[in-house]
């Protein structure tokens, strides 16, 4: 039995440099979307959408105070979801590569061989520490979120900004898993830019 009076250990800080998000090295992610030309038709430059699960959002989401680190990461398995500064502003996003499992393949989740079920009801397997990567955006460009992309963020230097978000009217309410760096690993990430 643990000692009442053992104190847990405070996460340890885990610190990353940031890599400028370019369409080929966000690719297992997401997509990085960058202006096109007026009248220039749809095709692999575009955000390659999914928002065929429910009524789609877009709004403007206001972000204050977010201090420079990340302890937890979110994925939603429902939808792709994009984000962008209002104003091309630089900004920080942390992500790890989708880890959702097939319903076929499960049922039932098996923590002995790191297998979860979100309470949304779906499978997946919790990010690892060695595979969250922090990207920096930087002027008008948008960062478009696979399916089940774990995403943590946007952070910014400075007390606030603006950011356009596309994703489900009910994402943040039925499609929203959440891991705990801190408590599940021990660890945060500090951004070191």
């Amino acid at each position: 039995m643990e000692n009442s009076h053992e104190k847990k250990k405070a996460p340890a800080p885990v610190k990353l440099k940031p890599i400028e998000a370019t369409p080929e090295n966000f690719a297992e992610f997401g997509q990085v979307i960058e202006a096109s030309p007026d009248g220039e038709e749809f095709g692999p430059q575009d955000a390659q959408l999914d928002l065929s699960r429910g009524i789609p959002r877009l709004y403007i989401m206001r972000i204050e105070n977010r201090p420079f680190k990340f302890k937890t990461i979110t994925h939603h398995a429902s939808v792709t979801q994009c984000l962008g500064s209002i104003g091309g502003g630089v900004w920080y996003l942390g992500v790890a590569k989708p880890s959702i499992l097939d319903a076929t393949d499960q049922t039932e989740g098996d923590p002995c061989q790191g297998i979860l079920k979100s309470t949304c009801g779906h499978f997946y397997m919790p990010p690892r520490v060695e595979d969250f990567r922090v990207f920096k955006v930087t002027g008008s460009k948008f960062l478009k979120l696979n399916r089940g992309t774990w995403h943590a963020g946007p952070i910014f230097k400075g007390n606030a900004m603006d950011f356009y978000n596309l994703e489900l009217s009910n994402t943040n309410v039925v499609d929203h898993t959440t891991h705990s760096f801190a408590e599940e690993n021990g660890v945060f990430f500090e951004v070191d830019d």
